[in-house]
């Protein structure tokens, strides 16, 4: 059982592949970097409906933060070097510093901002390794949702209707219930009014 931001860390250090995966995007000497979003969640998700084979995930999110840099070509070759390390891994790198750009957003302050304004409570999450190869788990959103399997938006995605349809566009396509049957999703109506799908 998962009961708080320990155990997701332990789960997380006693999974080899993850544990390659993050030792390959520590090798970057990134700054403000973390691998966020399903890579997390997924495992969670996996462990809670006791999947002995892990879910595919599209990408491995490999996020930065560096204002110095924001050259797109930049995160190319740092996506270059991830596949020399570990073929076979869907790398994605992106800049935080620039992605603000691409989503029509004020900038981001950090890695960490930039996750709390994912549109899902359950996906802004993001791990990485210290100096003593520990794991570290940043939830600016906390882990209740994810943990509870339910699918709700962040604050930031419940303020505007334009960004509420985003957040109800992504759950259409993503059929998360289809992989994982225990979860549960809420939508929100124009009212910007959560509600439970049944």
């Amino acid at each position: 059982m998962l009961k708080n931001e320990q155990d997701i860390c332990n789960l997380i250090y006693e999974d080899e592949k993850m544990m390659d995966v993050l030792r390959a995007a520590q090798s970057l000497n990134l700054p403000d970097w973390w691998i966020c979003a399903g890579f997390v969640r997924s495992k969670i998700w996996d462990t809670l409906h006791n999947l002995s084979v892990r879910t595919n995930i599209p990408d491995v999110d490999v996020i930065y933060f560096d204002r110095d840099n924001t050259e797109e070509i930049t995160e190319k070759m740092y996506e270059d070097a991830l596949k020399r390390k570990l073929p076979g891994i869907p790398w994605s790198v992106k800049n935080e510093a620039r992605m603000h750009l691409a989503n029509h957003l004020p900038p981001y302050s950090s890695s960490e901002d930039a996750i709390s304004k994912f549109p899902e409570t359950a996906t802004a999450l993001g791990v990485k390794l210290d100096e003593k190869d520990q794991v570290i788990l940043t939830a600016p959103c906390g882990i209740k949702d994810v943990i509870n399997l339910e699918v709700r938006p962040t604050t930031f995605f419940t303020e505007s209707k334009e960004r509420s349809a985003i957040y109800e566009e992504r759950i259409r396509k993503k059929k998360w219930e289809s992989i994982w049957y225990k979860i549960k999703v809420y939508h929100i109506d124009i009212d910007g009014v959560e509600n439970e799908t049944e």
